[in-house]
């Protein structure tokens, strides 16, 4: 086995690479670039090399970089995680001229299977049901609307060397495959150094379903069942789960086996991924193939019991699979929520800045979960689970950078009305401060009906959040529940308030029991009755709710049950009351006496400012192209500017027609967020 290997990634993959390394008593030898000098996959690893500046394109993507790291250190085999080098065919090319172990698929697999153009040719080769499109590359835009049309609308452009959604865009006339060409051309060139772009017809209504495979180099290979990766944003998933909700025990085998043979045709070997449409019939449609490690494996190693990790290693190292495909079990149900550094109000919109706050819920130690930095035992039996894989800490930074991907939250359970259940408490007990981030999404997205009863398309985003998500309005019911619980917890607070020491004679604080809850624009009159296991909160039409719990005054997230059922609540301290976060909801709720409640009706309400005439700056980044003059006249729906943030290019349009009055920035200026970029008469 080797005794030393190199990741050459950085984030929460190659923290991830190195506690299955340490499981193994592998040392581990990290890199990292000007912005990540104190990031935890550098803390983690037991030797790091510095590799360059900031921009991927200058640090890890250079391979004559990760080879001098490699010099450096004598590691005898690299680990690529996902992105940057994992699919690059001349990176496993440079390791083996090296003598260097490549923890990944060879050189012929790499080239065949992770360009997509080729893929899916060899699929067609092979007589695999593929997606109708263009394979030949494209030279200019003028082509692609002309593909575009032959294909016929709605398209896809996507970059060949492509992969997490990058240089990706759906074209539904001829303007927006014009335009979407060159979007896609520029990001594919910026995050993979290669702008070939191919287009495919857009299969409307679809869900994508992954095969999980995993093979050696003794022509032994096994798939893993699927993942359910339907749920995406802008083609980059955000739930996933494992096993799907949607196949049965025959498409599965198929599936199954037709991705084993795929791999075995062009002699794979490692983990890898085969992509699949799926239609409403369960007709499936070969995509891609990834010839890497998926950022949702965690799902399946939950399910399976599988270190892929580990596998992919000893694979590397030259020995056979000692699992067969009679081993592969499907135990339970497994989740996973992707936590994105990136604002759900403001169009989940990139957000970077220092992590204020970074409290991850407790992982519960079942299955391949984290004990002690050791991967422990086999897949859960019983318990429910909750695993976290991480790169980022507390105070730590988001950089502009990288990809806005903090956490992967995962969840795991006996069945999956249980394994949502578990992962809904682990999304509110998540704290998260100083950055944008999409926990109320995801919780939102945890109580929508369709995802419960996992009937979802990848269109399930658009379609039901088609104006962007504007927070949670919870039902009556947990409106009640979360009143009960801040009128008790107001309790405990005024009676710490009015043990107060060093008060004046006769000035007695008495904490009533008679209160006024006001929140969600719905007012509650309540009568707190404690005792010294918690407080039943009567509600004037009679109702009773039990609230029992563990918060102390200050304490910023409460662990409650209302009637015996949880309730995980954020809370921050304002006047009369308590922000409160649960379930996707933002709530100010104010608790007060009847008597302040009186008066606080009588408050004029405070009106935000008038930004009607101006573009704002809905994210940082930094601005590509600016498409109009002052004085032109803009349309509705108008290309105003490129914003490009986290190596996405992001397209402002004009909302409304009008004219420029003034422009305050131009290409390459570094806005914040709500700078004004340009104004309106």
């Amino acid at each position: 086995m080797f005794d030393k290997i190199l990741i050459a990634n950085r984030g929460e993959i190659a923290c991830r690479v190195i506690k299955t390394a340490r499981k193994m008593g592998i040392k581990t030898v990290a890199v990292y670039s000007d912005a990540d000098k104190q990031a935890l996959h550098v803390q983690m690893a037991d030797e790091a090399v510095h590799i360059g500046p900031p921009q991927a394109n200058q640090s890890y993507i250079v391979i004559d970089k990760i080879m001098d790291a490699i010099r450096q250190t004598g590691a005898q085999a690299v680990h690529p995680g996902y992105g940057f080098l994992s699919e690059n065919s001349k990176f496993a090319e440079a390791l083996e001229a090296e003598g260097v172990a490549f923890v990944g698929p060879p050189k012929f697999a790499i080239e065949s299977m992770g360009d997509k153009i080729t893929s899916k040719k060899i699929a067609q080769d092979a007589k695999v049901s593929t997606v109708p499109g263009y394979m030949g590359l494209i030279e200019d835009a003028d082509e692609a609307v002309k593909i575009s049309n032959q294909v016929g609308y709605p398209v896809m452009l996507k970059a060949s060397a492509g992969g997490g959604g990058k240089g990706m865009r759906i074209a539904w006339n001829d303007e927006e495959a014009r335009e979407g060409f060159q979007s896609s051309k520029n990001e594919a060139a910026n995050s993979f150094g290669d702008d070939r772009i191919f287009i495919e017809k857009f299969v409307t209504q679809p869900r994508h379903i992954e095969i999980q495979v995993l093979c050696d180099a003794h022509g032994n290979g096994i798939y893993l069942n699927e993942r359910e990766c339907s749920i995406q944003r802008r083609q980059q998933k955000v739930v996933e789960e494992a096993p799907s909700p949607f196949l049965d025990e025959a498409t599965r085998k198929a599936m199954g086996e037709q991705s084993v043979a795929l791999a075995k045709a062009v002699g794979y070997t490692s983990a890898g991924t085969v992509e699949f449409i799926v239609d409403g019939d369960r007709n499936f449609y070969f995509l891609e193939m990834n010839t890497r490690l998926q950022v949702e494996h965690p799902v399946t190693e939950l399910i399976t019991g599988v270190d892929l990790v580990e596998q992919m290693i000893r694979v590397a190292n030259g020995e056979p699979l000692s699992i067969t495909q009679d081993d592969v079990q499907l135990n339970g149900w497994a989740i996973e929520n992707r936590l994105y550094a990136e604002d759900p109000y403001r169009g989940f919109l990139p957000s970077i800045g220092r992590l204020t706050r970074y409290r991850p819920p407790a992982e519960i130690a079942a299955g391949l979960l984290l004990e002690n930095d050791k991967w422990q035992g086999d897949a859960p039996s019983g318990d429910n689970a909750v695993r976290n894989d991480t790169g980022v800490y507390e105070g730590g930074e988001i950089s502009m950078y990288y990809d806005p991907m903090i956490a992967k939250l995962c969840t795991w359970a006996p069945t999956r009305e249980a394994a949502i259940e578990e992962m809904r408490v682990a999304l509110d007990s998540f704290e998260v401060e100083g950055i944008g981030h999409n926990l109320p999404f995801l919780s939102a997205v945890m109580d929508h009906p369709i995802f419960i009863k996992g009937d979802m398309t990848t269109a399930f985003i658009e379609e039901q959040y088609p104006d962007g998500f504007q927070g949670v309005t919870l039902a009556e019911a947990e409106l009640r529940r979360v009143a009960a619980a801040a009128a008790a917890m107001n309790r405990v607070a005024e009676i710490r308030r009015a043990r107060v020491s060093g008060r004046l004679d006769n000035h007695e604080r008495v904490v009533g029991a008679n209160w006024n809850v006001a929140v969600q624009g719905e007012s509650f009159d309540v009568i707190v009755n404690a005792d010294q296991n918690g407080s039943t909160v009567q509600f004037s039409d009679g109702e009773e709710l039990r609230v029992e719990g563990d918060w102390t005054p200050g304490d910023s997230l409460a662990r409650m049950t209302v009637n015996g059922a949880p309730l995980v609540l954020k809370v921050d301290k304002i006047t009369h009351g308590f922000r409160m976060r649960t379930r996707g909801a933002d709530l100010k709720v104010h608790v007060r006496s009847p008597r302040q409640a009186e008066l606080a009706k009588l408050m004029p309400e405070k009106l935000p400012p008038d930004t009607s005439k101006m573009l704002l700056c809905p994210m940082p980044g930094l601005i590509v192209k600016v498409n109009v003059s002052e004085g032109d006249e803009v349309q509705e729906g108008q290309a105003l500017c490129t914003v490009e943030a986290m190596k996405m290019e992001n397209i402002l349009r004009a909302e409304k027609k009008g004219v420029v009055s003034k422009i305050n920035a131009a290409a390459g200026d570094s806005l914040a967020v709500d700078d004004v970029i340009m104004e309106f008469e």
